[in-house]
C-alpha cells in the first residue's frame, strides 16, 4: 500500500513541479515570452495552484536563480577542494566555461531578466541581493586559491569575482552570434594571466603552492 502524502509533503511536491515547469518554460520561451498560464499548463495545475506557491513570474524566476547560485557554489567548492593554487583556479575557470557551454541559454535568460529588472527598482534590488551572493561565493574561493599559492591578488577579490561573472555574460552573448567564439581552452589561460598566474605552471601542477 502506497503511503499517502501529508499536506506539507503535497505542498512541497507541487512547489517542485511548478519550479520544474517554470524552468522548462523560461528556457524555451525566454523570460518575456513565459507566462504563469503557460507555466501552470506545463505543470499540470491551475494558475491558482501556482499563485498559492509564488507571488509572480519574477518570484518564480528568482527562486530558480537562487537555486542555480547554490548549485554553482557547490560545484565550485568541489573543484577547488581537489586542487590547490593556480591549478585550482584554472580548473575553476574551466568548469565555469564548460557549464556555460553546456547550457548557454540559462546565461542568456539571466541577462534578459537583468535587463527587465533594471526598469523595476524592487526587482533590481532583489536581483542585486542574489548577485551579491554569487560574487561573495566566488571571491571566497579565490581568496583560498591565492592564499594556497602564496600570492597576493592584483585587485580586490570582489572585483576579480565580478570579472569572472562578466566574462560569463560576454562569452554567452558572443557565442549566441557565433557559437565557436571564445573557446574555453583559450579563454581560461588568458584570464589566468590577468589574475597573475602562469597557465603553464597551473597545467603542470608546479605553481609554487604553499605546503
Amino acid at each position: 500500500m502506497v503511503a499517502r502524502l501529508t499536506r506539507s509533503e503535497q505542498v512541497e511536491r507541487n512547489r517542485e513541479r511548478v519550479l520544474a515547469a517554470a524552468r522548462r518554460v523560461f528556457m524555451t520561451r525566454g523570460y518575456a515570452g513565459a507566462s504563469l498560464d503557460a507555466i501552470a499548463e506545463e505543470a499540470g495545475f491551475s494558475k491558482g495552484v501556482v499563485y498559492s506557491q509564488f507571488d509572480s513570474k519574477a518570484d518564480l524566476f528568482l527562486t530558480l536563480l537562487d537555486r542555480r547560485i547554490d548549485e554553482r557554489a557547490r560545484r565550485n567548492e568541489a573543484v577547488v577542494s581537489q586542487a590547490a593554487g593556480s591549478r585550482g583556479l584554472l580548473e575553476l575557470l574551466e568548469a565555469s566555461m564548460q557549464a556555460l557551454a553546456r547550457e548557454p541559454q540559462w546565461t542568456l535568460l539571466v541577462l534578459e531578466f537583468r535587463t527587465h529588472a533594471a526598469l523595476d527598482p524592487e526587482l533590481s534590488r532583489r536581483y542585486a541581493v542574489a548577485h551579491a551572493r554569487t560574487v561573495e561565493s566566488i571571491a571566497t574561493l579565490l581568496r583560498r586559491l591565492f592564499s594556497r599559492a602564496g600570492l597576493a591578488p592584483g585587485a580586490s577579490l570582489d572585483t576579480l569575482a565580478e570579472l569572472v561573472l562578466a566574462l560569463d555574460a560576454g562569452i554567452a552573448l558572443e557565442r549566441a552570434a557565433r557559437p565557436e567564439a571564445l573557446p574555453t581552452d583559450r579563454v581560461a589561460p588568458l584570464l589566468l594571466r590577468a589574475l597573475g598566474f602562469d597557465p603553464e605552471d597551473a597545467r603542470s601542477g608546479h605553481a609554487g603552492e604553499n605546503p
